[in-house]
């Protein structure tokens, strides 16, 4: 399989200008510059790219969704606010491929109107800012970036802003709130950001390993894109595995790619010899599948729907039969807990209950009452707030009792964890 996101990570100074010059990098611009924008973005549809930040949206479609006749100033923000417990992948691209992004941002810009680019960064993210911001400014010195690029007529501009630190903040309205210098609080839709979005203007928000994939599709078409993956769930995709692998990492892999070989193969399978008991495939926010269930599914998003979980974002985490499934989701529970922005009470109260009973529960002190108690909290936290935190911890904790209820049990039964 040829390598679209990940072909130049294996070498020297892979982030650098001259290095991506001499792997055939922007040369997808000299094709750009010749169609009309309308054109990209219908490219761009039928490759059927989708989001890679974890809804997996049309990408085209969010394009085409920009008014034309709008007078207003066109942006596009590109999520590098990469957050979600187990996910790895966009930050390797900016370390090892920045001027792939910004090459497939000129490509979006171009077809969108817009003429300035931000790109909001997880304020952790020193060195791969570091990177990114030494690519932007080889770019505008080698004319890829600024005025009339390479004579084309076509300016654009890219800025880089880190944000503070709050997961929240990947959200893409909350982003925006970000960005315009106020409090990261998602916003009530509609009106949507390609209609209303920053500072009131048309915005197309994108994540990086979306953005990324441009450069290709635009270069080679949609039909050689889609000579990878699923009809429905075309192209490569980058999954990035955590856990009890023998070889964790980053993996590019055709949708469609089964969950087992990636784990057996590719990982070198499970680490001490120990059995599978789980996966979460799609970031920490996503249904857990039970071993059974992660050995027959493969990687796109209808097969991982069929079996009640989500694609995501890629962050696979592998966990083996030593695992407590309490204390998995105890951590769950801790982490969005401390992320939610406190905006909706069902988030702010349902986050901050569940951690306390599962803490309750994972030290000895809970009843097989506290169970019920927790899966009518989720009930209440999902699909009733202004934006999904609440439904990426409502949602493990139905799967987490629901799949391994007799673990639950146990901990009630024993007054302890049964495998500590």
């Amino acid at each position: 399989m040829e390598k679209i996101l990940t072909q130049n990570w294996s070498l020297k100074d892979s982030h650098t200008l001259a290095v991506y010059e001499s792997t055939g990098g922007y040369q997808s611009l000299s094709k750009l510059f010749t169609m009309k924008p309308e054109e990209v973005t219908e490219e761009v549809k039928k490759s059927g790219l989708r989001g890679r930040g974890g809804a997996g949206f049309p990408t085209g479609m969010k394009w085409s969704f920009i008014p034309k006749d709008d007078s207003k100033p066109k942006y596009l923000c590109i999520n590098a606010d990469e957050s979600e417990p187990g996910t790895f992948k966009d930050r390797y691209i900016l370390e090892l491929n920045p001027h792939q992004l910004i090459e497939g941002a000129i490509g979006c810009a171009y077809a969108i109107g817009a003429k300035t680019v931000y790109c909001y960064i997880r304020g952790e993210f020193m060195f791969p800012y570091d990177r990114l911001q030494q690519a932007v400014d080889e770019a505008y010195a080698g004319g890829y970036l600024g005025k009339n690029i390479k004579g084309s007529g076509v300016d654009v501009d890219f800025y880089l802003h880190k944000g503070a630190g709050a997961y929240i903040c990947g959200e893409e309205t909350a982003l925006l709130e970000s960005l315009e210098g106020k409090r990261g609080y998602p916003r009530i839709k509609p009106p949507f950001p390609a209609v209303m979005g920053l500072f009131g203007c048309p915005t197309v928000i994108n994540n990086v390993e979306t953005i990324a994939a441009v450069p290709y599709i635009v270069n080679k078409g949609s039909a050689a894109y889609r000579q990878y993956g699923t009809e429905k769930s075309p192209g490569t995709k980058l999954f990035c595995v955590s856990g009890h692998v023998k070889k964790p990492g980053n993996y590019e892999v055709p949708l469609g790619y089964p969950l087992k070989k990636l784990i057996e193969e590719d990982c070198g399978g499970m680490r001490n010899g120990k059995a599978l008991k789980a996966v979460i495939p799609g970031g920490s926010s996503v249904p857990v599948l039970t071993a059974a269930e992660a050995m027959e599914v493969n990687l796109d998003y209808e097969a991982l729907a069929a079996k009640g979980t989500m694609l995501g974002s890629g962050g696979v985490i592998v966990m083996d039969e030593s695992v407590c499934m309490v204390k998995s989701l105890l951590n769950l529970a801790h982490f969005y807990a401390h992320e939610s922005c406190g905006q909706c009470s069902p988030c702010r109260e349902g986050t901050g209950w569940s951690y306390k009973i599962l803490k309750r529960f994972h030290d000895g002190e809970g009843s097989v009452k506290d169970l019920d108690l927790l899966l009518e909290i989720a009930d209440n936290m999902a699909g009733k707030t202004v934006c999904v935190l609440s439904d990426a911890l409502a949602m493990p904790i139905v799967s987490h009792i629901n799949k391994f209820r007799a673990e639950f049990e146990e901990h009630v039964k024993l007054g302890k964890c049964p495998l500590e």
